[in-house]
């Protein structure tokens, strides 16, 4: 039972306080799980006006959510810390049927929600799912490298968007929130140190400068943590050096306005996670000294799990501007800065967002997981971003009539080049390769969104998204140096051959929206319906570039979203339940699949799926059923199935090749074929919490992930080295601090189990490849806070 507490104020200037100001003040105290603030007003006729505060428990964040339409995952800044997740692909073992991979152990990131995604082979398309930060948009999601620190609260939005904020898309947005300035003194560091030398440092200060200005500076490096090794060589891999800065500046010159000015800057040297070779199919260049699976065919092969190969060929490192014994690695620059303002007008509030977002990106990868020269790629990619975002909206929440207007502008402008090295890919190829050009893109979108609360609870509500994009390929070009075929060794001959390609342009016009009701028949249930289209441009493969034909763009894709779902705590504090089921109808969906050249070979290239479908069903859980017990646990299950599409069949035309040393195109009708998504993902965590001694807390443990198999390529869930393998994973953690947060020392063991797993994979020139997951790794965090 609460306990009221009455405030007096000799005047109305020195009681009032900014929501926002309250909600930040609450966030930042530890205790935020046991106790929660409400503030009231009581007026009356002869006394000075009053402040009632009343403290409460409450068991579960996230309470304002439970109100809103969506099945919408919030992850807190206290789970982010407790999984330990420092980066994109973290977020994965955090909610349902989500996928979060690295496109070939680099720093691209794959993001998939609900079945829907791409794989970011090139960074010439729009995302099938958003990054933002801090709302700001992040086009590539290599922009978003280093971002993952000092971060309040992370949402990962399902389904279609655009229709409240930023840009037009199909699959979903995840949103990054990091922490503002604070009106009072604050700062912290931390440590945390575990298995193979891994150590990630942390720190931030914040506070006012002047009584309308305030500042947040906050950093973090990571090292180390390198767990894999080459056999033939004895050389390590996987060791992180990154550096990364944010500062932020927040000015209210009245109480109706401020101003937020941030800039950050991210330094990525890292070594990368290499993959290791599932399947071969170059006989002339076996992979030797392997062990071989005892449930794979002939040809398959496995190295034990903590070694893979790689080469690194003088001639192509000279050819990079590299040295001769680079490791694959990212030499990665990453720098940004934004300008937020907003004013209240009175019934209105406006809002602007200007920001600006640079990439330096150096990446070498070899592709083949091997020690042949096959397919060793380097990438150069200079980017830039410019996005302008204005939205009017009405200024009170709790007005029965909603709605917002805005507009969304962004201005892309790369240039790439893409190295190969093919040196040891003989007959048909023998050279190095280099393909560079340019690529534009500019997108303006408007939208607006509209809701009215009706009587008996009952709120309907409908969006509205109208997209024009446009992109261009330029200068694009292949040079191949030396070859094979010339006099039998890479580069032992000046000879150069240069191919030029035609410009290639892709242009969209299109509507998206989105129609829904919710209704609230008792105060702890809230039920919904929706229905929306989501749109997502076309874009080009600008890989390895040998015809025309390659550089066709894409067809933009369209989804049709049907949802229903319940929010529900039916007993406050003690049991809450979240569930969705929906059905996408999927058109033009834009997958990577295989190019064959036929006496060149097997390239990777987007194509459209001209008709499929997903469903699937989301419960979502939190239940502290008696004193100090905690549980949490999310269940998804998916099932995607291509209703129309005809493409190439990837592995027989590598069993082809490897048979008769030619390739050629075999084409595959995959109507009523299953997509291959992970059909389910579990994951969830259950904690101990006690009050060991007097003022203390201490809180013990465990968490969990399973992940069911994913094909690499359309039809490969039939073959052996086209899918990943399902997995289970498990840890343990506990923490120990002050009810007052000065300080916090944690353990925790991530794979305790010591399963061998792979996060994602690829085809490559003449290897199937899997990206393995991180051992068993131990670790401590110690931290302070003032």
């Amino acid at each position: 039972m609460s306990r009221p507490v009455v405030v007096e104020a000799a005047s109305p200037k020195q009681h009032t306080l900014k929501t926002k100001e309250q909600s930040k003040l609450l966030s930042g105290n530890k205790n935020v799980h046991r106790s929660v603030l409400s503030v009231k007003p009581v007026q009356n006729n002869t006394s000075p006006e009053q402040i009632s505060v009343s403290t409460a428990r409450h068991a579960f964040k996230f309470a304002a959510q439970q109100n809103e339409a969506n099945s919408d995952t919030h992850l807190s800044s206290e789970i982010l810390k407790q999984q330990v997740v420092t980066s994109f692909t973290g977020l994965q073992n955090l909610a349902p049927n989500v996928s979060i991979q690295q496109q070939s152990g680099g720093a691209s990131t794959n993001f998939y929600i609900r079945g829907v995604g791409m794989t970011d082979l090139t960074q010439n398309n729009t995302q099938s799912v958003m990054t933002y930060v801090d709302d700001v948009l992040f086009p590539y999601s290599t922009m978003a490298s280093g971002s993952m620190f000092d971060v309040s609260a992370v949402d990962i939005k399902a389904g279609p968007v655009g229709f409240t904020h930023g840009q037009a898309d199909t699959g979903g947005e995840v949103v990054i929130h990091t922490n503002d300035p604070t009106s009072t003194w604050h700062g912290g560091i931390s440590e945390d140190i575990a298995s193979y030398n891994r150590s990630i440092t942390e720190g931030y200060i914040s506070g006012p400068i002047s009584r309308t200005l305030s500042f947040r500076l906050a950093g973090q490096t990571m090292h180390g943590g390198g767990w894999q090794y080459n056999p033939y060589d004895n050389r390590h891999l996987g060791n992180a050096n990154e550096g990364a800065l944010r500062g932020k500046l927040k000015w209210n010159p009245d109480e109706n306005t401020e101003i937020k000015v941030s800039g950050h800057w991210m330094q990525d040297d890292s070594e990368l996670i290499n993959g290791t070779s599932a399947t071969n199919s170059l006989a002339s260049h076996p992979i030797n000294l392997v062990s071989l699976s005892p449930s794979s065919p002939a040809g398959s092969f496995v190295l034990p799990y903590k070694q893979t190969a790689w080469t690194t060929n003088p001639d192509f490192a000279a050819l990079v501007g590299r040295n001769a014994s680079m490791k694959p690695s990212e030499h990665n620059l990453m720098w940004g800065m934004d300008v937020h303002a907003s004013h209240n007008f009175g019934y209105v509030t406006g809002e602007s967002i200007s920001a600006y977002e640079s990439e330096r990106e150096h990446e070498y990868t070899d592709m083949d997981s091997s020690i042949w020269g096959t397919n060793g790629a380097y990438r150069n990619i200079v980017a830039n971003s410019f996005t302008q975002e204005l939205r009017l909206r009405v200024t009170d929440p709790n007005k029965r009539f909603q709605w917002l207007v805005g507009a969304h502008y962004n201005r892309m402008r790369s240039a790439q080049e893409t190295y190969w090295d093919f040196s040891q890919m003989t007959p048909t190829r023998g050279y190095l390769s280099e393909t560079p050009y340019n690529d534009n893109q500019q997108t303006f979108s408007q939208y607006a969104h509209v809701s009215y609360r009706l009587p008996h609870n009952v709120t309907i509500f409908g969006g509205i998204n109208h997209e024009a994009d446009d992109r261009q390929l330029r200068n694009l070009s292949t040079t191949n140096f030396g070859g094979s075929y010339v006099c039998g060794t890479s580069l032992c001959h000046p000879n150069t051959t240069t191919l030029s390609f035609a410009d290639s342009n892709a242009n969209a016009n299109q509507f998206s929206g989105e129609v829904g009701v919710q209704w609230r028949p008792i105060q702890q249930v809230m039920t919904y319906v929706k229905v929306s289209k989501g749109f997502k441009p076309g874009g080009f493969t600008a890989n390895n570039t040998v015809v025309q034909a390659q550089l066709n763009p894409t067809k933009p894709e369209t989804l049709m979203a049907y949802e229903v779902g319940v929010k529900a705590d039916p007993i406050p504090n003690k049991f809450r339940i979240n569930a969705s089921a929906f059905y996408y109808d999927y058109h033009n969906q834009q997958i990577l699949n295989t190019f064959v050249v036929p006496g060149y070979g097997a390239l990777g290239r987007y194509t459209n799926a001209p008709h499929s479908q997903i469903w699937g069903i989301e419960v979502s859980t939190q239940i502290h059923p008696i004193a100090h017990v905690y549980l949490t646990g999310n269940i998804g299950y998916e099932r995607g199935v291509y209703k129309n599409y005809q493409g190439i069949n990837s592995s027989a035309v590598y069993a082809h090749f490897q048979q008769t040393g030619v390739w050629a195109p075999v084409y595959n009708n995959y109507n009523n074929t299953d997509s291959g998504i992970p059909k389910l993902t579990m994951n969830g965590t259950a904690d101990y919490r006690f009050n060991p001694i007097h003022s203390y807390e201490m809180t013990l443990g465990t968490d969990w992930s399973y992940r069911g198999a994913q094909a690499l390529v359309p039809g490969g869930m039939q073959t052996y080295g086209y899918h990943l393998p399902a997995y289970f994973l498990m840890g343990l953690h506990a923490s120990f601090r002050p009810n007052n947060g000065r300080w916090n020392v944690s353990v925790y063991a991530s794979n305790l189990l010591g399963r061998k797993y792979y996060t994602s994979g690829g085809v490559s020139t003449v290897s199937e490849y899997w990206i393995p997951g991180a051992p068993r790794f131990v670790g401590g965090r110690v931290g302070c806070d003032f």
